[in-house]
């Protein structure tokens, strides 16, 4: 059985139907403060470039700075490409994002793997042929 979405207790259509104003009373304190003190210029931008895309008349891929975006439930099954510090990485916008910003979801450092150690790392390894 398959679970439903559901967020603080309303449907995924009743979420993407509502305005900003009354999603703002159904998010979390931080998000809610943030909301209330209003978008950046960038942000509103970006939110023009997304009304635009819904009525489809924006034909480019989303690509955004803005990592400090909170996402909101207009942006719900859209591909935004967001930076990294070095490159844009797509990021399908899904509905257990709401609520998040959008810098969480694409990291911006890469894991470090280390392979074997140098030649005269340990004792042991000054026997090792180098090649």
């Amino acid at each position: 059985m398959i679970k439903e979405f559901a967020y603080r207790g309303k449907s995924l259509a009743e979420i993407k139907n509502m305005d900003e104003s009354t999603f703002l009373l159904l998010a979390k304190s931080r998000i809610r403060r943030a909301l209330k003190r209003g978008f950046t210029v960038q942000q509103k931008k970006f939110l023009l470039k997304i009304d635009k895309k819904l009525k489809g008349t924006y034909k480019k891929n989303l690509k955004t700075h803005c990592r400090e975006m909170i996402v909101l439930p207009k942006m719900i099954d859209l591909e935004i490409h967001i930076h990294n510090g070095k490159a844009f990485t797509p990021v399908k916008i899904m509905p257990e994002m709401i609520g998040h910003r959008l810098g969480e979801f694409v990291l911006t450092r890469k894991m470090v793997k280390h392979n074997a150690p140098g030649v005269g790392a340990t004792k042991s390894s000054t026997a090792i042929q180098a090649k």
